[in-house]
């Protein structure tokens, strides 16, 4: 058997920075046999300059809006930004299988090996069965209006079937709903009856209007309603929505907050107790986007929360680059060390997606892409760091 061997300033392997010292040994294919120290290694290591690190973990994508890219306006907020994206039917069938192509490839080039990818249509269905890299599909449900929620729902099983269809198998794939304030009691009790064993992901307090709406049923989330002719009728809990609708997904193996934009230290904790499976998903590049403004990162570390990496849609960011939504979380809260952004981009987002049986680490057995990471001076992670897949 061949093998390949790389040295290089830096060594992470999933959990933490290894000294220069340290040679990852991998098959020619990228299959991980050992990490030994250069005295060790023998004959043929490939000396590298910058940070190895396994391929990267994209917990939140839409690839499907990659035709948005560079279409609507920044810092419009949540409500203009979702009716923005419900509104846009310019592009044709042709382009937006261009856009995902193109952002397919980008990603690959950017080092990302696996992503979690909502989907509402089978536009990406092309693209992810070229198999250049490994996908959690979440079919994504909206209803507000109890009548719609079976049509919803049998909706959304023919598009998880389509999805499914592409390996042969219904693992890595599940029905999971869009947002606290779009989805009716109705249609969650639909849905839950299949989040058994499976990662659901839900979009989390990316706005003020949320809470808002869930504590005295008013605020702008009316305004997005009358917008998009929806008739509402909810009485509000009075509580922030994650108290209300955390409950559902007890039945779920992994639950995925993403973006948590607004939730509050109380929220924080009720989450971080609900389950040691519940992983909070930060999109720091498209919350700057939309709302301009951040999650409590500092909080969530306090609480020792499982953190991983998204990167939103080519609708609501420059590009799909884990490295450069890691790079603005350091930006903005320099205190947070290297090993914990890297392991929410590895490790953490591998276990998020079920995929650490083969991605994420640098663990004997697995396969997990090869990532080089270039930095100039001593910031590996700064302005000028670079990353692309190896192996």
């Amino acid at each position: 058997m061949s093998y390949r061997k790389f040295k290089a300033d830096y060594l992470f392997d999933g959990y933490k920075l290894l000294d220069s010292e340290q040679v990852l040994v991998t098959s020619g294919d990228g299959r991980v046999e050992e990490i030994l120290d250069e005295k060790e290694a023998g004959e043929g290591v490939e000396r590298l300059k910058g940070l190895i690190c396994p391929g990267f973990i994209n917990c939140h994508c839409h690839l499907e809006l990659s035709h948005l890219k560079g279409l609507i306006p920044t810092k419009t907020g949540l409500v203009d930004f979702v009716f923005s994206v419900v509104s846009q039917r310019k592009s044709t069938a042709a382009e937006i299988q261009e856009a995902i192509r193109l952002a397919g490839s980008e990603m690959l080039e950017n080092g990302i090996v696996a992503a979690g990818d909502i989907c509402n249509t089978a536009d990406t269905l092309a693209e992810k069965s070229k198999r250049t890299m490994t996908w959690y599909n979440f079919i994504e449900l909206a209803g507000w209006q109890p009548d719609q929620a079976q049509k919803r729902f049998s909706a959304g099983k023919l598009l998880y079937e389509q999805f499914a269809g592409i390996t042969g198998s219904q693992d890595h794939i599940s029905l999971s709903p869009h947002a606290p304030y779009s989805v009716s009691p109705e249609l969650w009790g639909l849905l839950k009856t299949g989040f058994l064993q499976k990662t659901v992901t839900i979009h989390n307090q990316e706005s003020a209007a949320e809470d808002a709406f869930f504590i005295n049923g008013g605020g702008e989330l009316l305004r997005m309603y009358e917008m998009m002719k929806i008739a509402v009728d909810f009485k509000a809990p009075g509580s922030a929505s994650l108290p209300y609708y955390l409950p559902q997904l007890e039945r779920a193996e992994n639950i995925l907050l993403v973006h948590n934009t607004y939730s509050s230290k109380k929220d924080l904790q009720l989450a971080v107790a609900f389950s040691p499976d519940l992983f909070f998903c930060l999109c720091p590049n498209a919350n700057l986007y939309i709302e301009n403004g951040l999650p409590d990162i500092p909080a969530m570390l306090d609480l020792k929360a499982n953190l991983v990496i998204g990167t939103d849609s080519l609708a609501s960011n420059q590009q799909l680059s884990v490295l450069e939504e890691i790079k603005t979380i350091k930006k903005h809260f320099p205190a947070i060390d290297t090993a914990s952004l890297l392991q929410w981009a590895t490790s953490n987002g591998a276990r998020a997606l079920q995929l650490d049986d083969k991605l994420g680490d640098f663990k004997k057995g697995k396969q997990p892409g090869i990532v080089l990471i270039n930095y100039e001076g001593h910031d590996v992670l700064g302005a000028e760091s670079r990353s692309r897949r190896i192996l």
